[in-house]
């Protein structure tokens, strides 16, 4: 299949709310591997994919797979076997994404050092897909916790690495609970012969799909990554901005709403930003490319489609601030800078679970990425004072300074001052407005060197429970919120430290949020209007009414208590899956 040729999305005949959130995440074109395997899995035909890993694997089953799901039926359709519980999260959370607007679905991780009885409870409340590593998956089966008679369809995911862990037995003893007549796909990125006797025993008539593998090097471009810890993503950026020197940036989202939105937090920052996303009429986005071509734009933030083809020279700097779906995407992001054989440098902003596509990304650019610190507060400083430092060199290479020269001397004359303490005066009424030296707060704020455990809310936190008050947000499960989401809303947007952010219980339609009692009106009418998954806050004080609903508390996470936060998650506009588990340290032995 050729470039040319490869389908758009709405020509796949995916089902109708299916493609509602491929619009949404900003998919426009499928990866070749979605391109092929989305037609075959639609009309029910058994599988055998080789990709690598980084290649949109998860989209390429979990869109037709779910366009066929059957939402009314409580049992499990889809069963998806991965080889470890860091990838079986992810693939759950990514099916829980893109079936948002099928009512009903439900999803269920299950791995090795979870608790078993909260499997149980979600298993009998009833889940249409099942995705887990085949140590727990077999334990549910000899169990009878997890009947298999509804499945119409099994994922083998990573079949190679499964033979390597020494699963590959384990998935020939589940697929022998699976019904005959079923829908069998196995995905792996190298295929040795013990994966094809497994493909060949269980898949009936497959269809064969091989993706090549792409590589390339970037040798003008330096790479480096940031691992997103402690900090709240744009705060990180904004440090960087601050330190690096940049000529032209251009700035990576996955959403056509996040370029909108990081471009107007950025602009109220005092950084010359712009949106560029296909939503924008074609006569604006030239125009906006040519702000960044003549150098009246500095920062363009952008999504993928709406960055192909973008040729600026001044462009130095490329920031991933969100992942990219796959490999090659990352390799035509970071091509935008290093052009007409300048150098370039690509900063990629990484979360714990995202490792995995960092290492699939070093295999295909045969290049390590290096690890980054951000920039100090003594950093911010000196890069502020040479600025300033420029700024005065400038004038007075430049401007005719005859007229002030003789208005300081009149003053040091009729005050008895001296110039250096005139000097002093003026350069703090010039910088006043940002000063040269972040304040303390800055400082307190980016202390990457605590653990992340300790960076949720009340952590350390001094408000006492009698000082705190129940708030009411109209925000809940069904809307694929998390408490991070919360976290980052409120911390952000109502300029509160995430410390002084209690207990948070989500409910089905609504969740209920501890902060502190003397929240002023001011703060309370700005958090009202805060989005978070497509949904407004319209936080009010919590009544104790739960009328018109036989909801209850979905997660019971004590914040209040040493719990830990991610108040990372904050994306307004964007819905996340509603699983965000901590993942064991200790490698699971028997999974």
């Amino acid at each position: 299949m050729t470039e040319e040729s490869v389908p758009a999305f709405s020509d796949l005949s995916l089902h109708p709310a299916v493609l509602k959130v491929i619009q949404e995440v900003g998919y426009e074109t499928p990866t070749p591997i979605q391109a092929q395997s989305i037609p075959p899995l639609l009309a029910g035909t058994d599988l055998l994919g080789q990709a690598q890993t980084g290649t949109g694997k998860t989209a390429a089953f979990s869109l037709p797979l779910l366009s066929r799901l059957n939402p009314k039926l409580k049992a499990p359709q889809i069963l998806v076997l991965t080889p470890t519980r860091e990838l079986a999260l992810q693939v759950a959370e990514a099916m829980q994404t893109y079936a948002r607007h099928l009512k009903g679905f439900q999803v269920l991780p299950v791995y090795g050092g979870q608790n078993m009885s909260q499997q149980l409870r979600q298993l009998r409340r009833g889940v249409q897909a099942v995705v887990g590593t085949p140590g727990r998956i077999q334990d549910h089966l000899n169990r009878g916790t997890l009947k298999l008679d509804k499945l119409s369809c099994v994922i083998i995911d990573e079949a190679d690495e499964m033979l390597k862990m020494g699963f590959i037995d384990d998935v020939e003893k589940i697929l022998g609970f699976a019904p005959q007549e079923r829908q069998t796909a196995l995905f792996s990125a190298t295929m040795p012969k013990e994966v094809l006797q497994v493909a060949r025993k269980h898949l009936r008539d497959p269809v064969e799909i091989r993706i090549k593998s792409k590589t390339s090097t970037v040798e003008k471009i330096s790479q480096f990554f940031w691992q997103v810890k402690g900090l709240h993503k744009l705060d990180a950026l904004t440090r960087i901005l601050e330190a690096e020197e940049i000529d032209g940036m251009l700035i990576f989202v996955r959403t056509k709403v996040a370029t909108v939105d990081l471009a107007e937090k950025l602009g109220a920052r005092g950084f010359s930003s712009a949106a560029l996303n296909g939503d924008m009429a074609q006569m604006l986005r030239e125009k906006t490319i040519e702000r960044l071509k003549d150098g009246s734009l500095d920062i363009v933030v952008a999504t993928d489609v709406a960055a192909r083809g973008l040729d600026v020279k001044r462009i130095s700097h490329v920031i991933n601030y969100d992942i990219p779906y796959d490999t090659e995407a990352y390799i035509h992001r970071i091509g935008r800078t290093g052009r007409a054989g300048r150098e370039g440098k690509a900063i990629l902003f990484v979360a714990p679970r995202e490792k995995r596509m960092l290492a699939a990304i070093e295999r295909t650019t045969r290049q390590p990425i290096k690890a980054m610190a951000l920039p100090s507060r003594k950093d911010i400083t000196n890069r502020r004072i040479g600025l300033f430092k420029e700024q005065i060199a400038q004038a007075m290479e430049s401007q005719d300074l005859e007229f002030f020269e003789e208005l300081i001397d009149e003053y040091q004359s009729e005050y008895d001052v001296g110039h250096r303490k005139i000097a002093a005066s003026l350069a703090y009424l010039l910088q006043k407005e940002r000063p040269l030296q972040p304040d303390e707060r800055f400082a307190e704020e980016i202390r990457e060197e605590r653990p992340e455990r300790e960076t949720g809310p009340g952590r350390g936190r001094k408000t006492s429970d009698e000082q705190m008050q129940t708030y009411r947000i109209e925000v809940g499960r069904v809307h694929g919120v998390e408490p991070g989401n919360i976290v980052g809303a409120i911390s952000n947007e109502g300029n509160l430290n995430s410390r002084d952010i209690g207990r948070i219980r989500l409910f089905d339609q609504f969740s209920l949020v501890d902060l502190p009692k003397n929240l002023s009106q001011e703060k309370l009418h700005k958090l009202k209007t805060v989005w978070v998954c497509d949904e407004q806050l319209q936080i009010s004080p919590d009544s104790g009414s739960r009328s018109g609903s036989l909801e209850r508390p979905i997660k019971r996470r004590t914040f209040g208590r040493g719990k830990a936060a991610d108040n990372r998650g904050y994306k307004p506009g964007v819905k996340k899956a509603p699983f965000g588990k901590r993942v064991a340290k200790k490698r699971e032995k028997t999974t």
